[in-house]
C-alpha cells in the first residue's frame, strides 16, 4: 500500500496488473476512434518508460521523439529539475487554492515570465492553451468594447467553443455551429485586415507567428504592419504562442523575430508545464487588465478553479530556471538551424521533396508532385484517394523501421512537422537525417514495402468515404 494513500490503493500494482489492457480500456471507455487509428497505421506501440528525447519499449528498444507531445515536452520527459520541484511542492503541504489568500508561487512565476516579456505587465493563469486563448478573446472584447475577432485561414487556436470560433480549419468546426461571429483573413493579408477594420467592430486579430498547421510563418513585416493598423483602429494584436513560445523557434517568443512587434495579449502553455501539470497563461498590458478587473465587484469576473495551483506554478518556475541555466533558447536555435540546413540540402536530391521551412526546432517538411512518370502516377493515385497519404507513408516507416516518432502537420497536408524536445543535439539530428534519407531512398526506388503500405492507405481512404 502506498504511504498516505487510500487503503488498498497501490498505483504500481494497478499498472502491473492492468497496464497491458491499455488499448482495450481506451476502446471501451474513451475515444474509440483513437485506438482504431493507431492500429490501422501501426502506431499501437507499448512504451514502458521515457526520459529526455526518448521512449523505450518492453524489449529495451529506444525511440526518438520528434513530436514532444505536440510541443508539451519542451524540456523532454522527466527533466530532473522539474521532477524535484514537484516533489518539493508536494512535500511542502502548502495551503493551496484556499481562494481567499495570495500564495507566493503565482506571483513569482508571473514575475519570471514577465521578465521575458518586457512590454507586458500582468498574467492570468489557467490550465491549457485553449483556455489561454479564451481568456485573450474575453479580455480583448471587454477592453475594446467591440464584438468581433479576426483570425487567419488554417489557424489552430484550440477546440473549446470560443477558440474554435477562431480556428481556421473547417474539419474542426463542422457540426459545432453556431460559433462566435469571427472572421478569417489570409495569413499576411494586410488589405483584408484593412477591409475588416473599416467596419469598426473589430476587437482584435489573433495570430500564430508560425502556424502549426503546415508550418507557415507570417510574412516578414506582417505582424508589425498589422499591429499598427489594429492600434490605429483601437483594436488589439493577440499572439498565440502556445506552441511557438518558450524557445521553440529560437527566440523566447516567435513574434520576437520581427523587430518592433509588441502584442497586446500573448497566450502561452504547453512547454510551461514541464510535461507534468497542465498550465496556461495569458499575458497582457496593464490597461487591459485594469479594464477587465475594474472594481472589487469584478474581482472574479474571469477565473479558473485550478488556475495558479501550486504544482503548476512550481513546474513553470522550474521550466524557466532550466531554460536559463541550460541556455535552452540558444540551443534550440543552433540545433534547429543545423537540422533545417541538412534537410534542405536534400531537396535537390529527391523529386518528391518539395520544401523544408520553419524556425528553430519547428520545422515543416513538404512533399510535392514528382517529375518522373513512374513516381508521378503513384503520387496521383494517392492524391486521388486522399491528400496527405504520402506524408503518412513517410511517418509510418520512420516509426516502424527507424523508431522515430513524427507527425503529419494537419489533415489533407503533405507536410511532416518536426517539433522535438528543445534539448536535442547533433546526435539526434544525425539519427533523424539518416533515417529520413533512407525513407526517401525507398520512396524513390518505386517499389517495396513503402508503396505497398501506400496501397493499404488508399483502400482505407476509399472505404472511409
Amino acid at each position: 500500500m502506498t504511504d498516505g494513500g487510500p487503503k488498498g490503493f497501490d498505483l504500481g500494482r494497478l499498472l502491473a496488473e492492468r497496464g497491458g489492457e491499455r488499448y482495450e480500456l481506451h476502446a471501451r471507455h474513451l475515444n474509440h476512434q483513437l485506438p482504431r487509428m493507431l492500429h490501422t497505421i501501426g502506431f499501437d506501440k507499448v512504451y514502458e518508460r521515457a526520459e529526455g528525447a526518448y521512449f523505450w519499449d518492453a524489449e529495451g528498444q529506444d525511440y526518438l521523439d520528434m513530436l514532444a507531445g505536440f510541443g508539451v515536452m519542451g524540456l523532454g520527459r522527466h527533466h530532473p529539475v522539474v521532477r524535484r520541484a514537484l516533489h518539493d511542492v508536494l512535500d511542502a503541504q502548502l495551503a493551496d487554492l484556499t481562494r481567499f489568500d495570495c500564495q507566493p508561487l503565482p506571483g513569482l512565476l508571473a514575475e519570471k515570465l514577465l521578465g521575458h516579456s518586457p512590454h507586458l505587465d500582468r498574467v492570468f493563469f489557467g490550465n491549457s492553451g485553449t483556455e489561454a486563448v479564451e481568456t485573450a478573446l474575453k479580455f480583448a472584447r471587454y477592453a475594446t468594447g467591440k464584438p468581433r475577432v479576426l483570425y487567419c485561414d488554417h489557424a489552430f487556436h484550440g477546440l473549446t467553443t470560443g477558440s474554435l470560433s477562431v480556428n481556421g480549419e473547417r474539419g474542426f468546426r463542422d457540426g459545432f455551429a453556431p460559433l462566435l461571429p469571427d472572421t478569417p483573413i489570409a495569413l499576411g493579408d494586410l488589405d483584408g485586415l484593412r477591409r475588416e477594420l473599416k467596419r469598426g467592430d473589430v476587437a482584435a486579430l489573433v495570430v500564430e507567428p508560425i502556424q502549426g498547421k503546415g508550418v507557415h510563418a507570417a510574412p516578414p513585416g506582417f505582424l508589425y504592419e498589422a499591429q499598427e493598423l489594429l492600434h490605429r483602429h483601437k483594436a488589439l494584436l493577440i499572439a498565440d504562442e502556445v506552441q511557438t513560445g518558450l524557445g521553440r523557434t529560437g527566440d523566447f517568443y516567435a513574434y520576437q523575430h520581427e523587430e518592433g512587434v509588441e502584442p497586446d495579449l500573448v497566450c502561452v502553455a504547453k512547454a510551461l508545464s514541464g510535461g507534468y501539470v497542465p498550465v496556461g497563461a495569458t499575458l497582457g498590458k496593464e490597461w487591459i487588465f485594469r479594464e477587465v478587473y475594474s472594481s472589487m465587484d469584478r474581482v472574479l469576473v474571469h477565473s479558473a478553479s485550478f488556475g495558479s495551483n501550486a504544482q503548476a506554478m512550481a513546474a513553470g518556475l522550474a521550466v524557466l530556471a532550466v531554460m536559463e541555466d541550460e541556455e535552452i533558447v540558444a540551443g534550440a536555435r543552433r540545433t534547429g538551424d543545423l537540422l533545417r540546413e541538412r534537410l534542405a540540402a536534400l531537396v535537390d536530391r529527391y523529386e518528391l521533396l518539395h520544401e523544408v521551412r520553419g524556425r528553430g526546432l519547428m520545422i515543416g517538411i513538404e512533399f510535392g508532385r514528382p517529375s518522373s512518370l513512374k513516381l508521378r502516377s503513384r503520387w496521383t493515385m494517392l492524391q486521388a484517394a486522399r491528400k496527405g497519404l504520402f506524408a503518412q507513408m513517410v511517418v509510418v516507416p520512420l516509426l516502424q523501421k527507424h523508431r522515430i516518432l513524427t507527425q503529419v502537420s494537419g489533415d489533407h497536408l503533405e507536410v511532416i512537422k518536426l517539433i522535438p524536445p528543445l534539448i536535442i543535439g547533433e546526435p539526434e539530428v544525425d539519427r533523424f537525417v539518416t533515417a529520413f534519407t533512407q525513407v526517401m531512398d525507398d520512396a524513390h526506388s518505386g517499389g517495396g514495402l513503402m508503396w505497398d503500405f501506400g496501397r493499404t492507405l488508399v483502400k482505407q481512404a476509399v472505404a472511409n468515404r
